[in-house]
């Protein structure tokens, strides 16, 4: 369907039902890392050390993680935080990540709109706030072109999302339900067969044959372009300003109050850190992969990197509205009460970096703290 055709702020949700709090990995997108990895580096020796002695960070080994990747690789926090040290911890799952928050095992994370929703919500907005954004987009629909020549040609084909009511699958479920078909969302079945796939079984499932495309983020998008398949719907031209979020900040609401200075330099950096990118891509390219290698054993080919870096934006917008709309439609979809998320932000830490830099303040969509 045309992106004319229907209010593009309707095409994407983000499934957070208590039941499938398990299964969500929202933002561990193909990673291969199936591990908690606890690295520290080292202060800086004339640095002052702030109101902690170390800050515990917590990611994930993927490009929609470029902005902690690379802040840690070029050594960009560390920089803002002085004699106060940097550890970190990576994750494969939200829900991992968002236990480990919860229990102090980290205190700031980098994490997707499902399980920061969700996390929210099941402490009744008691455990977290998200404190900044971090990347927008890197999300495709990819096909065998021998099979489906364009999006009508979807209907009675198999076509795998990551999991059962994570963000990519309850995007698709959404624009199916907007094209006029019909799917059950719990089977999968219906005029076209959603297939529940993990990122890294995917590729093998395409090239055998048992799906005829996918609806993924990357790097699996352009794992499966270099396995012959075509890119036929790229989700940012869905979204106005082709923008929504795909990766946050998280910090403990313990940590936030207790140690304000502390979240502050690491904004600092993560701000420090999306403008080197912006002004260095290929530099930083080169540095996310390097970094990818060192936490997952395996850097990404040229033709699987390339591509899936240019379609993720680093930023510092959380894309507050792009949020809620997913938690909206998560709830049209039948997979979500109607959730409260107002207080899920905190945005005057940031907001305070970003104009003693001498750039724009950003805004909550009205969900805010008081």
């Amino acid at each position: 369907m045309p992106a004319s055709s229907t209010p593009r702020r309707s095409l994407v949700a983000a499934a957070t039902l208590p039941l499938l709090f398990g299964a969500l990995a929202a933002c561990g997108y193909g990673s291969s890392a199936d591990k908690d990895d606890t690295a520290k580096a080292t202060p800086a020796a004339n640095g002052k050390k702030l109101s902690a002695d170390s800050v515990k960070i917590g990611y994930f080994p993927n490009l929609t993680h470029a902005t902690p990747l690379i802040g840690v690789q070029e050594g960009l926090f560390q920089k803002e935080l002085g004699g106060t040290a940097v550890k970190t911890a990576t994750f494969n799952a939200g829900p991992s990540e968002i236990e480990a928050l919860n229990a102090g095992s980290i205190d700031i994370g980098w994490i997707g709109p499902s399980p920061a929703i969700n996390g929210f919500t099941k402490s009744k907005g008691q455990s977290l706030r998200i404190i900044g954004g971090s990347a927008s987009g890197g999300v495709k629909l990819v096909v065998n072109p021998s099979k489906v020549k364009s999006l009508d040609d979807l209907k009675g084909k198999n076509i795998a999302t990551p999991q059962l009511g994570n963000t990519q699958d309850v995007a698709f479920l959404n624009w199916i339900a907007e094209k006029g078909w019909k799917v059950d969302a719990q089977s999968g079945k219906g005029d076209v067969n959603v297939v529940r796939t993990d990122n890294k079984i995917t590729p093998d499932a395409f090239k055998s044959g048992s799906v005829d495309g996918a609806w993924v983020p990357e790097p699996t998008a352009s794992k499966l372009v270099s396995e012959g398949g075509k890119v036929l719907l790229d989700e940012s031209d869905l979204w106005p300003d082709k923008q929504f979020v795909i990766t946050n900040i998280i910090v403990s609401q313990k940590f936030l109050k207790e140690h304000p200075d502390v979240v502050e330099a690491v904004l600092r950096g993560s701000v420090k850190t999306n403008e080197w990118i912006g002004s260095h891509p290929d530099q930083a390219k080169a540095s996310a992969n390097a970094a990818l290698k060192k936490l997952s054993g395996k850097a990404l080919p040229a033709d699987i990197i390339d591509p899936a870096w240019t379609s993720i934006k680093t930023l510092d917008d959380p894309l507050a509205a792009t949020l809620q709309a997913q938690a909206d439609h998560a709830v049209k979809a039948g997979l979500l009460k109607q959730p409260d998320l107002k207080g899920i932000y905190d945005l005057a830490p940031l907001n305070k970096v970003l104009k003693s830099l001498g750039k724009p303040e950003v805004a909550d969509a009205g969900l805010g703290v008081k």
